[in-house]
């Protein structure tokens, strides 16, 4: 209980500290160069921007943090990249050392494992500032062009393939709707990727109970069946 109250507190002050630099940022750019944008530009252009990345962010939270543990989600949201870097790290590591996210074990695990995810793309991307002039005509290759096309789906299809042969009874209905959502409704491959994730969520935790409830019904018939058959057979 100690580790997560300290962990709720730090947690707490390096995310406040994490806003408040994120937002002095524009802040002291209009100072030093007295470049104030218009209020009504401003807000019109924030609107739109603001009522999708809010809603994803609060989405996230609720998605994410029972997946990655107290430490795990204050470090991950703080350094950022969840979807694409954080959250398969974490899963990946916890799933290689056979724990729950509600362990004690599980909260460790995921909080090494973010925390190492962070140093090494820290490390990755100054090394790539340093080195940009040098590999920008690699990097812009139409040989590898493809490749970092497909990155993201490559990342979550290597997880999904273990999680989803694992627990295929409950992945087919959410899996196979979620498809038939992208294929026939295309204009949700823009922007309502990052929504319809926790919509995902919810259908599978909804489609986990109903399969829950069918099973337990079914094995509190089992008994009582067999029970009729032997109070027959003594009849």
């Amino acid at each position: 209980m100690k580790y997560i109250d300290k962990m709720h507190r730090y947690g707490r002050i390096w995310a406040l500290i994490t806003c408040s630099v994120i937002l002095a940022f524009p802040f002291i750019l209009a100072v030093v160069f007295s470049a104030w944008p218009d209020l009504g530009t401003f807000l019109n252009a924030l609107y739109p921007i603001a009522i999708t990345f809010w809603s994803v962010g609060i989405i996230e939270v609720i998605t994410y943090t029972p997946m990655l543990g107290v430490g795990g989600t204050y470090l991950g949201f703080v350094t950022g990249n969840l979807s694409s870097l954080k959250v398969p790290c974490a899963l990946d590591c916890m799933e290689k050392a056979n724990v729950k996210a509600d362990s004690d074990e599980g909260e460790v695990i995921s909080t090494i494992a973010i925390a190492t995810s962070s140093i090494v793309t820290i490390i990755i991307i100054a090394l790539g500032v340093l080195l940009l002039s040098s590999i920008m005509p690699i990097l812009q290759s139409n040989i590898l062009a493809p490749a970092f096309d497909n990155v993201l789906p490559a990342l979550f299809g290597a997880l999904g393939v273990v999680y989803i042969s694992r627990y295929f009874k409950i992945a087919v209905l959410p899996m196979s709707l979620m498809v038939i959502l992208f294929v026939f409704v295309p204009y949700l491959n823009s922007g309502m990727v990052g929504i319809m994730i926790p919509v995902s969520m919810v259908i599978t935790l909804i489609y986990a109970r109903v399969i829950y409830n069918k099973e337990r019904k079914d094995e509190g018939a089992e008994p009582t069946a067999k029970a009729t058959e032997e109070e027959d057979g003594e009849e």
